[in-house]
């Protein structure tokens, strides 16, 4: 009895060992596809930023438009047909899918704004754009002032337009907050606010992303702005 008592032990320990091995195997599998699908992701948000980065149209003042995926038109056939398309000038955009304001808005490395105005003014410009929000929604006020005021800093005396974010259905709920946050931002470092709150806009089935009609109400409604002050 006591030898059979020790053969049943044995395989129960054998048992817990092979289903602890395979729960780390599987474990092991799923973070390196979560850490290869991360990294495929930033890799494709690098190829449509430096595609959209390429496409300067346009003559007249120079406009450099610091954005997210808005800006260089994630989800369109054409990354040209973005909204900053429909401003007036020769416009210039460095755009990153994911980034925003805050330091940590992106997963994707040092891609916020604040991290690529230098080099996007690195030319000079008569109007800076900075479009974005959305990606900040999960970051607190704290951090997105941070990453605002080093944008600031970074961006210098140029004339600053900062548009906020749309109403995005997916991200909605915080809208409001991160809007009214950069509007204050805004003011308080002398530069001019656009909010994009109120417009009905048209989206992708992911309710985040816009269509070419949204993309073209959206720009329409800042190269107004633009237009009206230039």
């Amino acid at each position: 009895m006591i030898h059979r008592g020790a053969t049943i032990a044995r395989a129960r320990l054998l048992t817990t060992a092979v289903c602890l091995f395979v729960a780390a195997s599987l474990l092991t599998l799923w973070l390196s596809d979560a850490s290869s699908a991360g990294v495929d992701r930033c890799a494709h948000f690098e190829q449509v930023a430096a595609a959209r980065l390429s496409a300067d149209v346009g003559t007249g003042q120079r406009v450099v438009v610091i954005g997210d995926s808005y800006s260089v038109g994630l989800g369109l056939d054409r990354a040209t047909d973005s909204w900053p398309s429909r401003l007036p000038g020769r416009i210039h955009v460095s755009g990153f899918s994911g980034s925003g304001f805050s330091d940590r808005a992106s997963g994707c490395g040092r891609v916020s704004f604040a991290d690529r105005a230098p080099r996007a003014v690195r030319n000079g410009a008569d109007l800076v754009v900075v479009e974005g929000g959305l990606n900040d929604v999960d970051r607190t006020d704290a951090e997105i002032r941070a990453g605002f005021e080093r944008l600031m800093r970074a961006l210098g005396d140029l004339p600053v337009l900062v548009v906020g974010p749309a109403d995005a259905p997916s991200r909605t709920t915080q809208v409001s907050r991160v809007d009214a946050l950069l509007e204050e931002l805004a003011e308080q470092h002398g530069a001019s606010y656009l909010s994009m709150r109120e417009l009905d806009l048209a989206y992708l089935e992911d309710r985040l992303h816009l269509t070419p009609a949204g993309h073209r109400e959206f720009g329409d409604v800042v190269a107004a702005w633009v237009a009206e002050r230039g």
